[in-house]
């Protein structure tokens, strides 16, 4: 954002609720993603930046192994501007992928390593990437890929390298139907003799990359971070690197009572994700914490590592809070070295901040924002000013409005419901080749249409109270009703479907199937749900399918999903 578009303090009205010492505004970027881990090489060289099953990784040898990383990719071929796709679970070999492809100027495209061979073909014929950084497990599952999918590259990461000796534990994510890819590696690649799978020691094995190599500029693009954004398919967020590092700066502002150096964040929270992206592998960086990471969550896991390296700092979702604090209590599991915790992602229930508090003695606040504002726009001040039941006031040298929906130049009064609109050096450049929907959420000013309605109190705190669109929020994730229903629509005796999310108590939403049946046909729920598993993510599967005579619709035969969900939740 421009300073010729800021508006001033008069005009921002949350201004008198930052906590104290959290400035109005951030100073403008002047550096990269690059130059952030450059900066946290040189003041942080021999404290842990990195704690895997107990093995940890120093600030000197991350940024070694970034340069090494990034002279082996080159060799790949990558170069400046090329998409370089990530599919990996948290863990060290993530970091120093992440930022060497950034090192090169290059653009990472993060993936989620449950998706299914379609979800994972869409995107991939979408951001055309040729080289690939994924997990072994899913290496064979690449290389079945159509012929019009071309890679020059995989490379193939064992995450048990990175485990102390000793230690190493069988990593079982639900990966549906995964194979260890070594078994079937040299069938595949005989079948794609384009496809080179080179393993992941070999590329941090090469001499670091020279310094005098070209690096990425502040309005380059770092990452495209995909998401169902209002409808349909996921599509690419554009985010630069000065959007990246200015979310960077405001979220460092936004708790000043982090102290440099001395921290320890626990990476539960996926890095394909961009809150844990955001948090964990980017500002964690900026002031020089331990990232102590985690595969998967479970429970058992982190439990464990607090004895060993106690967490300061938890970014997370409430479910994952409810389930800690209940568990440390039972177990006895001292958890009061956690200070600060953000929720975000889905609405955070009075009962977990409450509980969470109770056992840690620490603040926990509730936080918003999008994949397209990279992602944290609005939070609850750390302090006294905190208002529960919102999502908080706009970051610093971040602003917001709500308007008419249908009349976006016009604002609403205070206490009415409308669009909330957000400007600031956050907010992406827009939808990866998707021109059209860019223009319909960027609109003149520089302001961000982000579909949420809500209502904006007298002094600036934002509650949301319904999506314009109909994305279903269920554990952190986005989720498009209609990729799901032509899932649904695909299992047998089924004529019509809608899918909708209904609350649940702990936060976020149940995915729920309501569905038509052919005349005569017999539904059983098991078997939708193995079709459906076999075409969707995991946790896209309804974990609810409902037989209805009819669906409601408009006079156009628009189905009513609205009407539907409101059905379903009163006849909890």
């Amino acid at each position: 954002m421009s300073d010729d578009v800021q508006s001033p303090p008069s005009t921002r009205p949350w201004s008198s609720s930052y906590a104290e010492g959290v400035p109005l505004d951030i100073e403008p970027v002047t550096g990269t993603l690059v130059d952030l881990i450059d900066e946290a090489r040189a003041a942080y060289r021999s404290h842990a930046a990195l704690e895997f099953f107990g093995r940890t990784t120093s600030y000197s040898s991350l940024h070694d192994q970034i340069l090494r990383a990034a002279e082996g990719l080159r060799r790949l071929g990558v170069k400046h501007g090329d998409r370089v796709a990530l599919l990996l679970p948290n863990c060290p070999q993530h970091v120093v992928a992440f930022y060497a492809i950034l090192r090169l100027g290059a653009v990472v495209v993060e993936h989620n390593p449950l998706y299914t061979d379609r979800e994972l073909r869409h995107l991939f014929e979408d951001h055309g990437a040729r080289v690939a950084v994924a997990w072994d497990k899913l290496v064979d599952r690449l290389a079945e890929m159509p012929r019009d999918i071309r890679f020059e590259a995989v490379v193939s990461v064992d995450l048990t390298r990175e485990m102390p000796f000793g230690k190493r534990v069988a990593l079982r994510l639900p990966l549906g139907r995964a194979q260890d890819a070594r078994s079937a590696l040299t069938t595949r690649v005989a079948k794609h003799r384009t496809l080179r799978v080179v393993p992941w020691k070999h590329v941090v094995g090469a001499r670091p990359l020279r310094a005098r190599h070209e690096r990425p500029a502040l309005d380059d693009v770092a990452l495209l971070q995909y998401t169902s954004g209002t409808t349909g398919l996921p599509k690419g967020a554009i985010l630069s690197h000065r959007n990246l590092r200015s979310n960077v700066e405001q979220a460092r502002a936004w708790v000043p009572g982090l102290a440099d150096g001395t921290e320890t964040f626990y990476g539960v929270l996926p890095f394909f994700h961009a809150y844990g992206l955001t948090l964990c592998l980017t500002v964690a960086m900026r002031i020089g914490a331990r990232v102590v990471l985690f595969p998967k969550f479970d429970v058992d896991l982190v439990l464990g590592a607090v004895r060993k390296s106690p967490p300061t700092f938890l970014p997370a979702v409430p479910p994952i809070y409810e389930r800690l604090a209940e568990a440390a209590k039972k177990r006895r599991v001292d958890l009061s070295s956690v200070r600060f915790a953000i929720s975000g992602a889905m609405n955070l229930p009075p009962s977990v901040t409450t509980a969470w508090e109770e056992a840690t003695g620490g603040m926990l606040v509730e936080g918003f924002g999008l994949t397209e504002t990279s992602p944290i726009a609005l939070a609850n001040p750390v302090g006294s000013t905190r208002r529960p039941g919102t999502v908080g006031v706009p970051f610093p040298s971040t602003e917001a409005k709500v308007v008419k929906r249908k009349h976006p130049d016009v604002e609403v009064a205070p206490g009415e419901k409308g669009e909330l609109l957000l400007r600031g050096p956050q907010v992406f450049q827009g939808y990866w080749r998707r021109p059209d929907e860019t223009a319909a959420v960027l609109i003149e000013g520089g302001w961000f249409r982000t579909g949420d309605v809500v209502t904006m109190s007298a002094d600036g705190y934002i509650t949301i109270v319904d999506r314009i669109k109909e994305l279903i929020v269920t554990g952190g994730f986005n989720v498009a009703p209609s990729e799901v229903e032509e899932a649904v629509l695909g299992v047998a005796g089924v004529a019509e479907a809608a899918v909708v999310g209904v609350p649940r108590d702990a936060g976020g939403e149940d995915v729920t199937a309501a569905v038509v049946l052919k005349p005569g046909a017999r539904f059983d729920e098991e078997e939708a749900r193995a079709h459906c598993r076999a075409h969707l993510a995991a946790y896209k599967v309804p974990r609810r399918f409902v037989v209805v005579d009819e669906l409601p619709k408009n006079l156009i035969g628009k189905t009513l999903r609205r009407k539907i969900r409101e059905s379903l939740i009163a006849a909890e």
